[in-house]
């Protein structure tokens, strides 16, 4: 097989009859194949009898499948594979009754305990790691998961606790089909992949089809590994029959080979053929012309591959046979098995939105301040970069990277450099601490920064990164809120990702305009899975966010850009073992006639406007909420007990804001308690503008707050 990237299609044989395959090997192979196949069979005859709920088949995939899961390591390797990977996941040791575990909602599917539909692999024991629907986010997750490998590796020599915790030359399995290369996601993943020489075997399944869209039209050229040739780093390009077994173990031995001698990522291009349609909801024969489907058919790798083993003597027909009615007494046997699986019990919905190991709202988490001696007031940002830094010493898995967060990229020359450590400088001083493996820069790539961090995650590591600033963490979307926030529920506690992001949001600075002082901490609040943490003073944010550190769920960790530096939210460093539970709000003033239920920076407004009008006899109990996911409802709700009234004020617009979600809670919970109708302040249903008075206008400020506060009282 050819090693260049201009590689052509691998021929069958290379010196080596069968490529060092015995016949018993290639007996085993065929065996893989013929299972898968018939495994999708039996589903689709569930699937009509409505004993199963969803069918995709990877029919046509068998080929190269069986050959990747015999090249590689299971329990060894990592594995990111897609909804076609059926055959690759029994090569590598899932069972027939485990994958149709999974058809039914089995509660003992070891793929996801009946929480996601089948073909979405995952097996702890096996390194399958969790695969969830939408196409093309396991390609950075596949990335960070080799970096993951490969720090461990080089971190081991300071950092004695970690080592023995990879064996050095583990490679990552990630497989897609031809349409899902569309995706940015890939060209990011394969940029972070080249650029860091990262053991990566991408495989790509090319059937000629995205559901109903061919080749041609998804991709320039009509083919990806045309596309990549002359990708820096990419050294190792194969096109492959992906109908031939033999050729394509060939292929895929020597690119995990290659990964695991460190010497970067490989790419194995495999045509294959796809005989089902997409899925059992699609039907191929409106899009697809019979003539081309029937060429399809003669290439088909069960066809070719049984012809081939029969002519070569390995078997003779009756034994092919007799693998054939043993493989369909296993499947009906293990489908009546499954059949017969008890689904989850109701009271596990809820099971492993959340780590049920450590509980962030806990008293554990609730440890006194201890300034040392004449410590002098820090700032939020301050406090912030001291809490990194503590907690960095402590556990040596903590890295950080993201835009910018690095003192300088190159470290030859942070000598004669103050260094910068992010755009506002909250981690400034923290590469040239503990090095460039630990703290470094990113790809200005958003969802590059969070895929990536979800593998490292996965892998044991506890990545800290961030997103320059909130109004550009949309293109991480996709990764935020199906990935990050998902992966312990859909895997049944199998697999997690404790990633902390760090962003600033907010406005009050001037200047910021439309793109530089977005709020819209509600819909992250909205996502299942994801903790949301507002600091709004100097104490709250040291604590918050080593909680944050010390638990195991994923957390997004908004630092207020105007707060960073403000006078007023100084407070002494509370030292390297302060937390605060999360779910606890402050009471920053203590009040009887109005609650005020507020968060960021508009506690110290509400404060100022609380302050003038206790001159007029309105006393206004301010709570700072610090945390919207969990929500300490508690306190709120015994604050408006003894108060009888509550503003609710956020800086974010008001239409659908966090607000209305505290005060329908209000409203249902509290009703009886209220004297007058739940009061919401909040932004204009509007982007901020640039221009200062603009902004002043569509922002809440104190004279807002005194308004709402004093009406209130007065109803």
């Amino acid at each position: 097989m050819a090693t260049a990237k201009t590689a052509p299609t691998a021929p069958r044989q290379h010196g080596l009859r069968n490529e060092g395959l015995s016949n018993e090997d290639l007996v085993g192979l065929y065996r893989t194949m013929y299972t898968s196949r018939r495994t999708d069979d039996e589903e689709i005859r569930l699937k009509k009898l409505n004993l199963i709920f969803f069918q995709i088949s990877g029919a046509g995939h068998e080929a190269v499948l069986a050959a990747a899961g015999k090249a590689m390591k299971p329990g060894y390797d990592y594995f990111y594979p897609y909804y076609r990977d059926r055959a690759l996941c029994l090569q590598l040791g899932m069972t027939v009754t485990e994958m149709l575990k999974s058809s039914v909602g089995a509660a003992d599917d070891p793929n996801s305990g009946g929480r996601q539909m089948p073909s979405h692999w995952g097996h702890k024991k096996l390194n399958i790691v969790s695969q969830s629907s939408p196409t093309g986010t396991q390609f950075l997750q596949a990335v960070g998961a080799a970096e993951a490998l490969v720090k461990y590796r080089d971190l081991e020599g300071d950092y004695p606790e970690l080592k023995g915790k990879v064996k050095g030359d583990e490679v990552v399995y990630c497989s897609t089909g031809d349409g899902t290369t569309s995706q940015g996601e890939f060209w990011e993943a394969l940029n972070s992949a080249t650029n860091l020489k990262l053991p990566v075997v991408f495989l790509v399944e090319d059937n000629g089809y995205a559901i109903s869209v061919p080749v041609d039209v998804q991709t320039a050229g009509g083919s990806i590994s045309a596309l990549l040739r002359g990708f820096p780093n990419l050294l190792l390009i194969t096109d492959i029959d992906g109908n031939d077994p033999v050729a394509s173990y060939a292929a895929l031995a020597q690119a995990t080979a290659y990964a695991r001698a460190r010497k970067g990522p490989a790419l194995v291009h495999s045509k294959v053929t796809r005989p089902y349609s997409h899925s059992m909801s699609d039907d191929e024969s409106k899009y697809r012309p019979e003539s081309e489907r029937k060429a399809d058919a003669e290439k088909d790798c069960l066809k070719s591959f049984s012809a081939f083993l029969l002519s070569e003597g390995i078997l003779t027909q009756a034994k092919l046979e007799a693998l054939h009615d043993e493989v369909h007494t296993m499947i009906r046997a293990a489908s009546e098995e499954a059949q017969q699986s008890p689904q989850p019990p109701t009271h596990t919905a809820t099971a492993y939105v959340f780590s049920p190991n450590i509980d962030p709202t806990s008293e554990r988490f609730l440890v006194e301040a201890k300034p040392e001696p004449g410590a002098q007031g820090e700032t939020i940002l301050q406090s912030i970069n001291y809490a990194l830094r503590d907690e960095m010493k402590r556990n040596p898995r903590i890295i950080m990277f993201g835009e910018d967060i690095a003192d300088a990229s190159h470290e030859e020359v942070l000598e004669n450099l103050k260094g910068k450590g992010g755009v506002f400088g909250v981690t400034w001083g923290l590469q040239k601490a503990f090095g460039g493996k630990r703290v470094y820069n990113s790809p200005l790539a958003e969802a590059n920064i969070v895929g990536r961090a979800i593998g490292l995650a996965t892998l044991g590591f506890r990545p800290v990164v961030e997103i320059q600033f909130f109004d550009y963490i949309w293109p991480a979307m996709m990764q935020i809120r199906n990935e990050l926030g998902y992966m312990r529920y859909r895997s049944n506690n199998n697999f997690s990702c404790p990633v902390i992001i760090r962003t600033a949001y907010g406005g009050y600075l001037g200047g910021g305009a439309p793109y530089h002082s977005q709020c819209g901490e509600s819909i992250f609040a909205h996502c299942p899975g994801i903790r949301v943490v507002l600091p709004s003073c100097a104490s709250d944010a040291a604590g918050l966010m080593r909680t944050a550190l010390r638990s195991e769920d994923p957390v997004l960790f908004l630092e207020h850009k105007h707060l960073y530096r403000q006078p007023y939210a100084k407070e002494p460093y509370p030292g390297p073992e302060y937390t605060v539970p999360f779910g606890k709000a402050r009471i920053v003033r203590p009040g009887t006639d109005v609650t005020v239920v507020t968060y960021g920076a508009l506690v110290q407004r509400s404060l100022l406007a609380a302050n003038e009008l206790a001159d007029e006899g309105i006393d206004a109990e301010i709570l700072d909420l610090r945390t919207m996911q969990p929500l300490d409802f508690e306190s709120i709700a015994r604050s408006v007990k003894k108060t009888g009234r509550v503003v609710i004020a956020h800086e974010d617009t008001l239409f659908c804001g966090f607000g209305a979600e505290v005060a329908a809670k209000i409203a249902n919970e509290c009703f009886t308690d209220l004297d007058a109708p739940v009061m919401r302040v909040g932004a204009l249903d509007t982007p901020i503008a640039y221009a200062p008075k603009l902004e002043d206008v569509i922002l809440p400020q104190k004279d807002t707050m005194l308004k709402a506060i004093r009406e209130l009282a007065a109803y």
